[in-house]
């Protein structure tokens, strides 16, 4: 169907459609501590020269190490266009184009044709946007359509599922879906979600009637709290073990 994902830990994901390459919040630094009181305990997959070609960054938020982090900026001074908020497009400047909820993008094809990127809500937390974004920052989500091709939903660092059923009920069924998972507790918002717990990732899932299913963030940072197998339960458990790609 045009689409394949390759994940290579946290959040970073390659995703091949349309003939482009896009990569999701890259991440490649070393184990260790870092800003933030994050502690990374895994190493990427790969690095960023193992990759080849990137034709687009799609950045769920710049704000946080987990999702981009030193050697991540890096990439984004040579990829032609990075994809993120509106704030953080400000903050990054370059080649970054923000997106507000439900704004679209055009990019070219290889075969001539053109793609759109859109971009959708997300909310890292509970609670409302304007008491959230001031302390956890703006995320943003991206969901990739084009004639004839499939469409894919990249989450970003998004907590709440009635975002979810609102981009459903614009796109659904989405064919690729990819997920930000690993329920993200930190002091930040008193241990509260700042992501999808396994159980609301599957039920996100099926919300969008995705036909294959790729979790990242959810292994490598000690401050996800639930990783392979409780994702491998909670999807097992709602009937899509199936459709899942595990790293």
């Amino acid at each position: 169907m045009n689409t394949s994902v390759s994940v290579y830990g946290g959040p970073t994901a390659l995703i091949e459609y349309g003939g482009l390459r896009f990569l999701t919040d890259p991440t490649f630094d070393c184990p260790g501590s870092y800003d933030q009181g994050l502690t990374k305990t895994a190493p990427a997959a790969a690095t960023p020269a193992d990759l080849g070609r990137i034709d687009v960054v799609l950045l769920s938020h710049d704000e946080h190490i987990d999702n981009l982090d030193c050697s991540g900026r890096a990439v984004l001074g040579y990829v032609p266009l990075t994809l993120t908020t509106p704030s953080g497009a400000l903050r990054l400047g370059g080649a970054a184009r923000g997106l507000r909820d439900w704004e679209s993008m055009e990019l070219d094809r290889p075969d001539g044709g053109k793609l759109t990127v859109t971009g959708v809500p997300a909310l890292h937390g509970p609670g409302k946007r304007e008491e959230l974004e001031p302390i956890v920052g703006q995320v943003v989500g991206f969901v990739l359509t084009g004639e004839g091709l499939p469409t894919v939903y990249v989450s970003g660092d998004n907590a709440q599922l009635d975002l979810v059923r609102e981009i459903a009920d614009r796109f659904a069924p989405v064919d690729t879906v990819v997920l930000f998972a690993g329920a993200v507790r930190t002091p930040l918002l008193g241990r509260q979600l700042l992501t999808l717990d396994s159980a609301q990732a599957a039920e996100a899932a099926r919300i969008l009637g995705a036909r294959h299913i790729v979790p990242v963030h959810y292994s490598g940072w000690s401050h996800f709290t639930e990783g392979r197998q409780e994702l491998v339960a909670a999807f097992r458990a709602a009937g899509l073990i199936d459709r899942v790609q595990l790293d």
